[in-house]
């Protein structure tokens, strides 16, 4: 009985101790089942926050308790964080629960949690964390206007800043949507992170996260828009997210992402819905060596996109059709645009060929997705620069289109994932141009040290004039009081009165002035001409005398009544765009006298009109003698020298030789025009900025043409002299080559001409792109010297370029080598020279261009300064020429 007894016991224990055993079994069985990466079908078990750990993270829940996420991550009270929160107040609010309109389709549920509870700052407050690891760190803030008794949180008005950067400057909750603000900056030792409340206002947090991000989710350059040129040092610019969308798919999670971004579906973006098609893969790739890892975007991203619709494409009568996403921005900023793509579409590799465009300018004129990621089904992604200047109605447009003369495959496009990224601008700022100092950086700063400092510099001014006076007054002639006005002599008049117009009597009428000028008349802007005149001059602006189309306006040839030819530039009629440049071109011209410049004749101000009348250069744009137009004569390579040396004095002057030193800022082959003789001049100070001499640069937006950009002014919107030396280099390799700055149709690295140049040259090579036309008359030693030159002008920073002083001296000693070549027995076999071809086989003559002056110094009075009004002046803008 006993032992029957105790028998059933031990079955009992046995099998309850082999249950838990098989249970514990399960469970770890079931832990160790989980897919490794690499091996996973799908992104939803892999892409897990687990997956990253931070070197820093602070996830703070502000004013209320701990929360926990559903994807894992705890944000805990600032209360129990309390040595990080510097506040002098304890005000907080929360409620339960937030109404479903305050959210939008994209936010995700998880996140909901955190918009329950706000923190008050009465004063400036202060959150401060401690940086383990220096380098790019997540911001994120939340913001929803709970209801509070005493605060009205839709009437907060405050400012939130870093140590560095100005995230938000006078922000407010103008309706009842949260908001999530994301920033990527730099941080070292320490970030705070900075709320000023307006005077009177307040200022209010719901939820912050500071977290370390790893350095390969972030290049350090990227392409230009249009394509062409690289931007680096980004990794030094602060980044805001704008947009970070899903193509083709639904919204994926801070769970489902390794660093606990949101991405939005597209559909709200997509401006052509109904000729678009989401598809869907598997089996994402990461190829190490092409620094992809799903810390750049998980594989869900790369699972879905956008594809054309084959049935849309066949019907449309649109033979450009492409796939187009816009999205509202502040064109005031530049933007860092970064597309994800991965060919999950196509059945075999090479098959799918596409460009890719932002707003309408050339991004990748032919992208082949399995060349560049390596395999189908494989993550890519692509970064691009937008600066302010190509942003137009505040939208940035992305499009992807097929290539119509692709012979593999049926036309398509595709696009898996988009990020929009706000750069910060000069002042370290997202939002205005207020420093954390509360310095103001705009492009009217200098203009408030110079009202600062108004009182001592009119004091000085007038005792300067005074001192002129009493010199002129001791040095007057014997028979002064026989002149008309005591003025003649006595004040310093720039330039010849002769030419100006006596025609005053209908300056100051009723005519209707568009910039003013009219209206503050001096002598020293030119000869101020009536319209009436002018178009008299045009046959009333006839377009058969239309000589020119530019991005001010149309040029028009004229003849005036004494016979004078002139060119008149015209601008768009009623439009208010071009006031700056025709006030700039006016004040610019009307100071400078160089015999490499053009000289200003005059101007017409009357009626609305804005109208610049400049000489008549009979042999136009020096780049439509290099290609483009098929009736002009080759210019030999003396003749290209020499034109190059006179450009190069130009600019000199303007650098050294000027009252202040001016920066032209729009240096091309269409900006220097020639004569009837061939010689050169300057042209076009529409853009033109007067040097910073205390600063060494001139802080404004970046504006010029594109191929002709300095990356370092692009990227850091400061102009210096080197900014002109860069252009010029392009200038340089653009006469030596013989074709356009920027080919979109060509392969990528042929695309842009100053980086295939640089390729070439690298190599030492350089001879191989010589233009044709000239190639076996080039001295093997002049060659050498003006590549070495425009060499130089195109370094990466600004600091390693030489002067335009340097630049016209390595000019005119290749001119020596190639004049000295030039002496030798013409019946000797010319082994010096480059190539096979020889000069003027053909027996043609061109028009022999009037000898450069001596080398002198951009001061020099004698030579280069002296111009007389009224002789010659050029139209600045050619046709077909593209706009700025």
């Amino acid at each position: 009985m006993g032992g029957g007894h105790h028998r059933p016991t031990r079955a009992v224990y046995v099998s309850s101790l082999l249950f838990c055993l098989l249970l514990l079994k399960e469970s770890f069985v079931s832990a160790q089942s989980v897919d490794p990466p690499d091996m996973a079908p799908t992104a939803s078990p892999v892409s897990s926050p687990d997956l990253y750990q931070p070197s820093d993270s602070y996830l703070i829940n502000c004013g209320s308790s701990e929360v926990k996420l559903d994807d894992g991550r705890i944000f805990k009270s600032d209360t129990e964080m309390s040595s990080h929160l510097s506040t002098n107040e304890d005000v907080q609010t929360k409620t339960d629960p937030i109404p479903d309109s305050a959210f939008t389709n994209s936010t995700p549920s998880s996140l909901m949690d955190l918009y329950k509870a706000a923190r008050i700052f009465t004063s400036d407050s202060k959150y401060l964390f401690s940086v383990s690891v220096p380098g790019k760190h997540w911001i994120r803030l939340y913001f929803y206007p709970l209801r509070h008794e005493k605060y009205d949180l839709k009437t907060a008005i405050f400012t939130v800043q870093t140590d560095k950067y100005v995230l938000l400057q006078d922000f407010s909750m103008d309706d009842s949507k949260v908001v999530l603000k994301e920033y990527l900056v730099n941080a070292t030792q320490h970030l705070s992170i900075v709320f000023k409340p307006k005077k009177d206002s307040f200022a209010f947090i719901n939820a912050l996260e500071i977290e370390g991000v790893p350095d390969e989710i972030l290049s350090d350059s990227a392409s230009s828009v249009p394509q062409g040129n690289t931007i680096n040092g980004l990794s030094n610019i602060g980044l805001e997210v704008e947009y970070r969308l899903n193509m083709g798919g639904q919204t994926i999670t801070p769970k489902n992402d390794t660093l606990a971004r949101t991405w939005a579906p597209d559909e709200p973006y997509n401006t052509f819905p109904q000729g678009t098609e989401a598809v869907r893969g598997k089996n994402i790739k990461y190829r190490p060596e092409n620094k992809m890892t799903r810390l750049v975007a998980p594989e869900m991203v790369y699972e879905t996109a956008d594809r054309m619709m084959s049935e849309a494409y066949a019907q449309t009568t649109v033979p450009n059709f492409n796939l187009s996403w816009a999205m509202s921005v502040d064109e005031t900023f530049s933007y860092l645009i970064r597309m994800h793509f991965c060919d999950i579409v196509s059945k075999a590799k090479n098959e799918l060929y596409f460009s890719v465009y932002i707003n309408g300018l050339m991004g990748i004129s032919r992208l082949d997705l399995t060349e560049k990621a390596g395999d189908l089904a494989t993550a890519y992604y692509t970064d691009f620069v937008l600066n302010a200047s190509s942003i137009t109605n505040d939208s940035i447009v992305v499009q992807v289109g097929p290539i119509a003369d692709s012979n593999s495959g049926k036309p398509n496009a595709i696009l898996n994932g988009l990020e929009v990224m706000k750069m910060s601008n000069i002042a370290d700022s997202f939002d205005g141009l207020y420093t954390v100092d509360g310095l103001y950086k705009g492009p009217e700063s200098s203009n408030l040290k110079i009202l600062a400092i108004s009182g001592l510099a009119l004091a000085f001014m007038a005792m300067f004039f005074l001192g002129v006076i009493c010199v002129r007054w001791k040095k007057r002639p014997q028979d002064w009081q026989k002149k008309k006005n005591f003025s003649s002599w006595l004040l310093p008049i720039h330039g010849s009165k002769a030419n100006y117009s006596s025609k005053k009597s209908s300056i100051f009428g009723s005519r209707k002035s568009k910039s003013g000028l009219s209206s503050v008349y001096s002598h020293d802007l030119g000869k101020l001409f009536t319209l009436n005149e002018l178009q008299n001059a045009t046959q009333t602006f006839n377009e058969n005398t239309v000589i020119g189309v530019g991005g001010f306006g149309k040029v028009f040839v004229g003849t005036l009544e004494d016979g004078t030819k002139v060119a008149i530039k015209r601008g768009n009629h009623g439009s208010e765009q071009g006031i700056n440049e025709f006030e700039t071109e006016i004040e610019m011209l009307s100071k400078l006298r160089h015999r490499h410049l053009v000289s200003l004749i005059g101007f017409c101000d009357e009626d609305s009109e804005m109208i610049l009348v400049y000489e008549y250069m009979a042999n136009g744009p020096f780049r439509d003698h290099l290609y483009g137009r098929a009736n002009k004569t080759t210019l030999t390579w003396k003749q290209r020298l020499e034109i190059c040396i006179g450009a190069a004095r130009g600019l000199h002057y303007l650098h050294t030789g000027a009252t202040q030193g001016i920066i032209h800022r729009d240096v091309k082959t269409t900006n220097i025009l020639l004569d009837e003789n061939f010689v050169a001049k300057v042209s076009d100070f529409g853009l033109s900025k007067a040097a910073a001499m205390d600063q060494g640069h001139v802080s404004t937006a970046v504006k010029g043409s594109f191929g002709y950009l300095d990356p370092e002014y692009f990227r850091r919107q400061q102009l210096t002299e080197k900014s002109d030396v860069y252009s010029f280099g392009v200038v340089l390799f653009e006469v030596l080559c013989a074709r356009p700055v920027i080919c979109p149709g060509l392969p990528r690295d042929q695309v842009s001409l100053a980086d295939w140049a640089m390729q070439w040259h690298k190599k030492g090579m350089v001879d191989q792109i010589v233009d044709p036309k000239i190639a076996g008359t080039i001295c093997e030693g002049s060659l050498k010297k003006f590549t070495e030159a425009a060499e130089k002008c195109l370094a990466e920073y600004g600091v390693d370029r030489p002067s335009m002083g340097d630049v016209l001296w390595n000019l005119e000693y290749s001119l020596q080598l190639q004049e000295a070549s030039s002496q030798i027995d013409e019946s000797e076999d010319n082994t010096n020279f480059i190539g096979l071809e020889k000069r003027n086989e053909t027996g043609e003559s061109s028009p022999s261009p009037a000898e450069p002056p001596t080398t002198t110094t951009a001061t020099d009075e004698s030579d280069d300064s002296n111009v007389t009004l009224g002789s010659q002046v050029p139209f600045p803008d050619a046709a077909n020429v593209q706009g700025r």
